[in-house]
């Protein structure tokens, strides 16, 4: 290879190198780091989509799992099972209203993470409360994390959830957040991975 040849690969290698740095910049994810998903899923029944084996959130949930690689903790208390929808969401309103924290089982250390992504259904304009004694556990534990909030719902959006989360953490940098219908979880993967796609998985 003669030295015009070398040269021109050269600046051809320094040219694409550059490209695709900026590129780069532009993700959300560390992808090398490692990702958590933390979330509540009801099942039972449900609005819009009745009664249901696995709920919404944790469909969503393993979305994100197959298209990550993350790991999960699923935020679990059976205060609410087997309870009809119309008496579960009252008992929400009064959860919300009076500030309660419902325990749940479990835990997990997040210390060994870089991301994770928190979700749950929209009860009450943000989060079930049970996600809250979580947060009020952890509030400490994820400073200088990327924390993604994600909620299904039937017409809330993101409601207050990602404002709740940047109140509970912080020292963390939240993401806008995502948001899906619940009776789309089942049909719309597409969505949930285009979404990730734009965060840089």
């Amino acid at each position: 290879m003669n030295i015009k040849s070398i040269i021109t690969a050269a600046l051809a290698l320094l040219i694409s190198t550059a490209c695709s740095g900026g590129a780069k910049q532009e993700k959300v994810m560390n992808k090398d780091g490692k990702s958590l998903v933390v979330f509540f899923s009801h099942a039972g029944d449900n609005y819009a989509v009745g009664n249901i084996e696995v709920g919404n959130t944790k469909i969503v949930a393993d979305y994100i799992t197959e298209v990550t690689g993350a790991e999960q903790f699923e935020i679990v208390t059976h205060k609410y099972d087997g309870m009809a929808y119309t008496p579960l969401i009252n008992l929400a309103k009064e959860e919300t209203k009076k500030g309660e924290l419902p325990e749940y089982e479990g835990d997990v250390d997040m210390s060994g993470y870089d991301t994770v992504f928190i979700g749950g259904p929209v009860w009450w304009g943000t989060y079930p409360q049970v996600m809250f004694t979580f947060f009020k556990k952890h509030a400490n534990d994820l400073k200088g994390k990327t924390v993604i909030p994600f909620t299904t719902h039937e017409g809330s959006g993101l409601a207050n959830c990602v404002e709740d989360v940047k109140k509970a953490f912080p020292g963390a940098n939240v993401t806008k957040g995502f948001s899906i219908y619940g009776h789309e979880v089942r049909t719309e993967k597409k969505k949930v991975e285009k979404w990730l796609n734009s965060l840089g998985y």
